[in-house]
């Protein structure tokens, strides 16, 4: 069997997150479906992804490498997927791979972004998460540098029977401010389920005003369920990339581009 790297797009909306699950509408499903519609009902393959995204989650670069028998090239193997996938799904880019390369294990960061806007917009409900009050980007910088580096995240996890120990490399988060948006970016090792929307959530809270940068300094001293209380809604939530050995640095804090962006 022949290993492709293959890097895709999607609008999260309608799918019950990337993992594929019994009498629910996935990314994976729909990927799985596609290469059946290529290669027939009955060919043997395997896909994985670099990680899950949860409903209404989007992806501007998930990652996923599927292993088929097959003499296409990367480039034929992409636009024939693509014919087959549905509007809402996207394959970017396919490269060839050696079997060693595994999509999910050999990934080194994750990088996060959630956008927020300012203003009602048509398009907020499924692409960005409209907050009302005004919010103070700066001191949400400030709180979100006391999140970066190697802590404990149990406060902002969830049970996930997958995750063996809530500690949690965080490279950056980085406070973008562009037009009626406020753009969130947080890079990491990997992360806990819920954890990036309860990031978002407790920044959110201390843009408000309601909570300080030592009330976040607390959620990593010891256990406190109040960051699951502010989950913000997975539908400004974007997988923008995963970096592998080589690849882009963690330290990059350019202004990641989200699908949409509300002026």
């Amino acid at each position: 069997m022949s290993r492709f790297k293959l890097t895709l797009e999607y609008d999260g909306s309608a799918y019950h997150g990337w993992q594929l699950q019994k009498d629910s509408n996935s990314v994976q499903g729909k990927i799985m479906d596609a290469v059946r519609d290529v290669f027939g009902p009955n060919s043997r393959f395997e896909l994985y992804g670099a990680g899950r995204t949860d409903a209404g989650v989007h992806a501007l670069g998930q990652v996923a490498h599927l292993d088929i028998n097959t003499q296409m090239s990367p480039l034929q193997l992409k636009y024939k997927l693509n014919d087959a996938l549905p509007a809402t799904i996207s394959i970017i880019d396919v490269v060839s791979v050696p079997k060693s390369f595994h999509a999910r294990y050999d990934a080194t960061s994750r990088s996060y972004i959630y956008q927020i806007s300012t203003r009602k917009s048509a398009f907020s409900k499924r692409y960005a998460y409209w907050i009302k009050d005004s919010l103070d980007a700066e001191a949400m910088q400030d709180a979100a540098d006391a999140m970066v580096g190697m802590k404990d995240y149990r406060s902002f996890g969830d049970k996930d029977s997958e995750t063996k120990s809530t500690i949690v490399e965080v490279t950056a988060i980085n406070v973008f401010l562009d037009g009626s948006s406020i753009v969130i970016n947080v890079v990491g090792s990997h992360f806990l389920w819920k954890m990036v929307r309860r990031i978002v959530g407790v920044l959110i809270e201390v843009g408000r005003g309601h909570i300080d940068k030592r009330r976040v300094e607390s959620y990593f001293k010891q256990y406190s369920p109040e960051p699951a209380q502010f989950t913000v809604p997975p539908a400004g939530l974007y997988l923008e990339r995963v970096d592998y050995p080589g690849g882009k640095a963690d330290d990059d804090i350019a202004m990641p581009m989200p699908l949409l962006y509300v002026r």
